[in-house]
């Protein structure tokens, strides 16, 4: 079956529910911690252009990912990753976390993208991208980020820490750290 992977549109918006739904259901199952967000938190950001979705040819929602800035936009969280039931061991999470990565690399080309997780799949995917393992001291200070984990099963660790460690990992992208290498055609070059 064909699965598009696409910036999400207004045309998506009436999956909002589903993907909340879904990584509802996903955080119970796993019994580990994911921030709960509302459908209108989901259609903000396919409004914003800041989304990325997976729908089957036969029109059904398949996975989902967004995108948020913090720390005036010098820090960008690829969050909510989720892929629906149906879906799942079809590749579709890594096909999404690069899209969405370089949806952030477009967006955000300055930006430290960073991803907190508990889960070994996305660990291993974000190593993939360049991702390294951080303390959460290097990721952003911005608090609105911290109060989006205050609808996670696991948010009292994180408070009594003093926001410093929690059962995820933190893994941080520096553009600054990569180099670009261009390339040369050798025609030019002789």
């Amino acid at each position: 079956m064909k699965i598009d992977v696409m910036v999400a549109d207004e045309s998506h918006y009436r999956f909002a529910r589903e993907i909340c739904d879904e990584v509802y259901v996903s955080a119970q199952e796993r019994g580990t911690g994911i921030a709960k967000r509302t459908p209108e938190y989901i259609i903000g950001k396919m409004q914003a252009g800041r989304a990325v979705i997976a729908v089957s040819e036969d029109g059904r929602f398949a996975g989902f990912s967004y995108i948020e800035s913090w720390g005036g936009k010098r820090y960008v969280a690829n969050s909510g990753l989720i892929v629906a039931h149906a879906f799942r061991g079809l590749g579709l999470a890594k096909r999404i976390k690069e899209r969405i990565f370089q949806l952030s690399r477009e967006l955000f080309p300055e930006a430290k993208i960073f991803s907190i997780t508990t889960g070994a799949a996305v660990m291993k995917m974000n190593y993939e991208l360049g991702f390294r393992p951080v303390p959460f001291s290097e990721l952003t200070n911005d608090p609105e980020f911290w109060k989006g984990c205050q609808g996670c099963r696991n948010f009292t660790i994180l408070e009594k820490n003093n926001y410093r460690m929690c059962l995820c990992t933190g893994l941080l992208y520096d553009p600054h750290e990569h180099i670009q290498i261009q390339t040369v055609n050798m025609k030019n070059a002789q």
